[in-house]
């Protein structure tokens, strides 16, 4: 296969290479199955979400691999290349210096000894998962199945294993649907780092094991100049990609394919999906049972998945989040969270339409611990009780009550709900779930979203403590529906109150906002204002917050018409500079910042990684009046918006 390559060589100043590459078309890829999906953003619109996905709602994960054998936690394998992280103060401690003995050295230890899939998925079930996910090859780049194209293979390496298909045959004895997530589209990139050396110390300049050539197919090759994004621009690699991760599917044929990140690759990605639909079809005599999902907004075209966080209002679309009890690997640093936190999680992003995916983390030789197994059983009682709140369900009218109204995004997953925090399901037209993050403290509940108005078509009939056979006293008026709980005892994770009537829909509560109303900020040291992303109201599917270099940005934005605002309490007039930090690997694109009547636009700056943020002056505006102002931030032009993000605003007086 012969892909195009454009080198232009520019010397401005100090010399360097700006290089430019075509990406990998279609063409040159194998051919997909036959079927209604083609490649383009427009086909994959026809995708149907299947039932077992819709109404299954929790699955369970195995994200475990060679990276799990040190007990060190996540990107072991990329943080022992970068001198001082304590992954690699941990890997010159046991195995020795990168140069010599680096994560090709690893794999080999990973034996699985006590790896025991049958028990592990019998209580997965227990614990009320519908679906099982393997890994199928993390960014270490080595895969876990019987891989037709690449030598790092489990079967091959460590266990010599067929570890997706020994998972695959366990989950189908008990009739769980079964899938698989990749996480090589970031692979390229993200295992440069072990080309590079010490900066400092007696081996300062010694090059790592990563440019031994003869590992490059561990290694990758080296990437090119400007090159430095999540996803390369690299088509060699996005060739390798399609071929693997196509061998995958075509092998095993997983109900739901995870990417750890946007769809990967442009038209590339999008063929891969289009396969993945297509070959579902043809096995399931017309019928699509393929699921993907990944980290872009969907518009219906897969699940968009949000990592270790949940959205902030219900959605059009199924979506999934994925989290885990602990790090994503081992980590023999961490404590595991408990039912508890897994069942409120699940339960409000049950409420907005999502799926639970959980990471069960896993010891290098297979078993997992007995805090985790507690997990698991903790659960299992609960969904004993509680399930039929949670599977087969659908949004209510609104997802919830309650102080705790997460704003969404990823990497914000701990709330602290309590039992003044409702969320609803329902099922049909004549059953709604009640249920109550924790045990209240009193007998008596008020759920205001379940109030009878002058008119109201809606009628309950009859209240019920999912788990209790005592009667439960109730009325229902303006106020709400008034509840009386039996003197019995409640569970401490979540209590469940069954409402049954007539046209349940038909209630007409106050909508629960999407998120807490954004604060007001105020003057700062030196006449300043920082609007920060954490601050910020978020207007939108797709836009939310995360963490990056420790600082919270505004990320996912995906769309033009999503929007942040601000309430800012100016006490001074004069000229305030406008200033933002901002990261896109993307070709710039333009925003606007609204202060008042006000309008200053601005351009965004290509990064080239979606980490690194540069900052940037977008303007200044003259305050008049003093008191509170909305300020906002929106894309200029929709046809031309790529996403960015952003960390908020700052705003500095500079003038009377």
């Amino acid at each position: 296969m012969l892909l195009a390559f454009v080198i232009t060589l520019s010397v401005l100043g100090n010399s360097h290479a700006e290089v430019q590459m075509d990406p990998a078309a279609p063409s040159q890829l194998a051919p997909i199955a036959s079927g209604p999906f083609s490649v383009s953003l427009d086909s994959l619109k026809q995708n149907r979400y299947p039932d077992w996905f819709t109404k299954g709602k929790l699955g369970i994960w195995a994200h475990w691999g060679p990276q799990s054998v040190p007990m060190e936690g996540d990107w072991y394998a990329r943080n022992l290349y970068i001198q001082g992280s304590g992954q690699y103060q941990d890997h010159l401690a046991k195995y020795g210096h990168p140069s010599l003995k680096g994560y090709k050295d690893i794999i080999p230890l990973w034996k699985a000894e006590k790896w025991d899939p049958a028990r592990l998925m019998a209580k997965y079930k227990k614990a009320g998962a519908h679906y099982f996910v393997s890994m199928g090859a993390h960014h270490d780049n080595f895969d876990l199945w019987n891989s037709t194209y690449h030598r790092w293979n489990a079967t091959k390496m460590g266990p010599k294993r067929d570890v997706v298909g020994t998972w695959q045959k366990e989950a189908k004895k008990l009739g769980l649907h079964f899938g698989v997530s990749e996480h090589l589209g970031a692979s390229f990139n993200w295992f440069q780092v072990s080309r590079g050396s010490d900066k400092t110390g007696p081996n300062a300049g010694v090059s790592y094991d990563g440019n031994d050539p003869a590992y490059a197919d561990l290694y990758h090759q080296a990437n090119l100049p400007g090159d430095t994004g999540w996803y390369t621009t690299d088509p060699r690699w996005h060739a390798e990609w399609y071929r693997r991760v196509k061998d995958l599917v075509d092998q095993y044929h997983p109900d739901l394919l995870y990417s750890d990140g946007g769809i990967p690759f442009g038209a590339v990605g999008e063929q891969l999906v289009a396969h993945l639909y297509n070959s579902s079809i043809a096995l399931h005599h017309g019928k699509q049972e393929a699921v993907y999902t990944c980290k872009q907004a969907s518009e219906g075209r897969w699940a968009q998945d949000v990592e270790r966080g949940v959205l902030s209002s219900i959605q059009k679309y199924p979506w999934q989040t994925d989290t885990s009890i602990g790090d994503w690997f081992y980590n023999k640093h961490w404590k595991y969270r408990g039912a508890d936190w897994v069942i409120h999680t699940l339960v409000d992003v049950v409420s907005k339409n999502g799926n639970l995916l959980i990471n069960v983390v896993q010891r290098p030789d297979g078993s997992i611990d007995p805090e985790a197994d507690q997990v698991l059983d903790d659960m299992a009682a609960w969904m004993t009780v509680n399930g039929e709140s949670i599977f087969d369900t659908q949004p209510w009218v609104v997802y919830g009550e309650g102080p705790q109204r997460p704003k969404g995004g990823a990497f914000k997953e701990d709330f602290g709900f309590t039992a003044k925090d409702v969320r609803y399901t329902q099922k049909g037209d004549h059953t709604v779930y009640a249920t109550l993050m924790g045990a209240p403290d009193t007998r008596e509940i008020t759920l205001t979203s379940l109030s009878k108005g002058t008119g109201d078509a809606a009628e309950i009939r009859d209240v019920k403590l999912l788990g209790s056979n005592e009667k439960v006293g109730w009325t229902v008026g303006p106020e709400g529906l008034h509840v009386t709980l039996p003197a019995g005892n409640l569970s401490p994770i979540a209590v469940v109150l069954k409402v049954t009537g007539k046209n349940l829909r038909a209630f007409k509560p106050i909508e629960v906002p999407a998120a807490a109303p954004a604060a007001v900020v105020s003057e700062g040291a030196g006449g300043t204002y920082s609007l920060g992303a954490d601050l910020a109201a978020t207007h939108g599917d797709g836009i939310n917050t995360e963490v990056r270099g420790g600082q919270t940005n505004l990320g996912f934005w995906d769309h033009a018409e999503d929007f942040a605002s601000w309430s800012v309490n100016f006490t001074t007039p004069g000229v305030y500079e406008i200033s933002t930090s901002i990261a896109s690997p993307s070709p710039s694109s333009q925003f606007v910042v609204t202060v008042g009547n006000q309008k200053v636009k601005g351009t965004a700056p290509t990064t080239g990684d979606w980490a690194k943020f540069e900052d940037l002056v977008v303007g200044s505006v003259r305050v008049t009046q003093t008191g509170k102002t909305e300020v906002s931030v929106k894309p200029a032009d929709p046809a031309t918006w790529h996403a960015i993000n952003m960390r908020g605003l700052k705003f500095r007086r500079t003038g009377g």
